[in-house]
């Protein structure tokens, strides 16, 4: 499911292709590229569930705003998102990329993916599509943006 959903950030969403595609078309085009049809259904899903922020429809987790407080992370939550991962998630609110309502969302689409498999690259790809869906963030994702793209060429030289 994963997969489906970095192909579809990287070949519709990011690269601004035409966003109002057909739903069966958009089905024909992922078979046709390879993928599951259940990997399909979970991905298209689980972008509707994301859609439901950015409409309005859903909100995360009302939080109260103390800066003292700290996030205390379920078993389930961990199991998930590794150390490294949690102390990423926290770097963000540190330098005001992640909010505790953009935070609460990231993690709450992390839990809904149903993947064994999660590390740091993961989480950075799943704030990206999170950021890029919540009107008001464009900064937000623009950092990000820079953060995971000057990381990754950086790695390469």
């Amino acid at each position: 499911m994963f997969d489906v959903l970095m192909y579809l950030f990287e070949t519709y969403i990011h690269n601004e292709a035409e966003l109002r595609v057909d739903q069966d078309r958009l089905e024909r085009d992922l078979t046709d590229a390879g993928f599951d049809r259940e990997d399909i259904y979970n991905a298209l899903l689980w972008l509707g569930k994301l859609a439901d922020y950015q409409d309005g429809l859903a909100e995360p987790m009302q939080l109260a705003s103390d800066p003292l407080s700290m996030r205390i992370y379920t078993v389930e939550e961990c199991e998930r998102l590794d150390a490294s991962c949690r102390g990423f998630l926290l770097f963000l609110e540190q330098i005001q990329v992640l909010n505790l309502e953009t935070r609460e969302m990231v993690i709450e689409r992390v839990l809904a993916l149903d993947t064994a498999e999660f590390d740091l690259e993961d989480l950075k790809w799943v704030i990206l599509m999170v950021l890029f869906n919540i009107p008001g963030c464009e900064n937000a994702y623009q950092q990000m943006e820079e953060l995971l793209f000057e990381v990754n060429e950086g790695m390469l030289h």
